[in-house]
């Protein structure tokens, strides 16, 4: 059975890894917390602390978003879609904040003939050789 199960598409990570290098005594707060149970690991400390903070400037973040036309969370480029930008004419802008991924299948000429401009707050998922192609379009 499992011969027949075929992915319509990559499942991508909801997630990336980010070092962030701290103080020794403030390392030493989070590991307190932590024994204490208020946290359940150190991780679990900083992505709480993170999101407190982005809630506490929420507003703030919500008209610069409006402001500069972002899209907000997970968006896909198809290849049908990007021929259909190119075909048409109208070269896309994307401008993300979240999550940009183009679809492996994309060819780096494609990728440069409908894409006029890549800037992305977050992650940038593409191939290697569609990054490399639109690299001086890349914010």
């Amino acid at each position: 059975m499992e011969d027949n199960v075929h992915a319509l598409r990559p499942k991508l990570p909801d997630s990336e890894k980010v070092t962030v290098n701290l103080g020794f005594v403030d390392l030493g707060h989070i590991d307190l917390m932590v024994r204490d149970g208020f946290f359940a690991n150190r991780a679990d400390f900083i992505r709480t602390a993170v999101r407190n903070q982005l809630e506490r400037q929420g507003e703030a973040v919500r008209q610069s978003v409006a402001r500069k036309g972002l899209e907000l969370g997970l968006s896909h480029y198809s290849r049908a879609a990007l021929e259909a930008a190119r075909d048409a004419g109208t070269p896309l802008h994307i401008q993300v904040l979240g999550l940009a991924s183009i679809a492996p299948d994309v060819t780096p000429d494609l990728a440069r003939a409908a894409i006029a401009s890549v800037q992305v707050l977050g992650a940038f998922q593409a191939s290697p050789a569609v990054k490399a192609a639109l690299a001086d379009r890349i914010a």
